[in-house]
């Protein structure tokens, strides 16, 4: 049945399993004809980022796949981590710093660059996300 949808994103169908073989998303001792339950998340520059592997048995959970992927886009556009358990608007940390300079100017004052330290190498920032 049409209704005419749009889907913002690629939907794959693989009815004869072609790419689930490819991939290796078929278990051993699993029947060819059984749902797969795996799940890729593949960047626009065609890179896989993330894999999740459900068993036949159990379900996707859909908010932590969505939680992943907002994940992975705030850590590409802001160039930021996001700790265990992140969801959008939560702080998020801010990678190590890569010189000495930079690594002085975190320890004098972490507050003019909007950072919340633990210690020199372990400091949050807020973020907006627009996810």
């Amino acid at each position: 049945m049409l209704t005419g949808a749009q889907i913002p994103f690629p939907i794959v169908a693989d009815r004869i399993g072609e790419i689930a073989n490819l991939y290796g998303m078929i278990a051993p001792n699993v029947s060819n004809t059984s749902t797969v339950r795996d799940v890729f998340i593949i960047d626009p520059e065609q890179i896989i980022r993330a894999i999740l592997v459900y068993p036949i048995t159990n379900g996707r959970n859909i908010p932590e796949i969505l939680r992943l992927l907002i994940a992975l886009q705030t850590t590409d556009e802001f160039n930021v981590i996001t700790p265990a358990n992140w969801q959008p608007g939560d702080p998020v940390l801010v990678p190590p710093p890569r010189t000495y300079t930079q690594l002085v100017e975190r320890v004098n004052d972490p507050s003019q660059q909007g950072l919340e330290c633990a210690d020199w190498f372990w400091c949050y920032k807020p973020i907006l996300t627009t996810k």
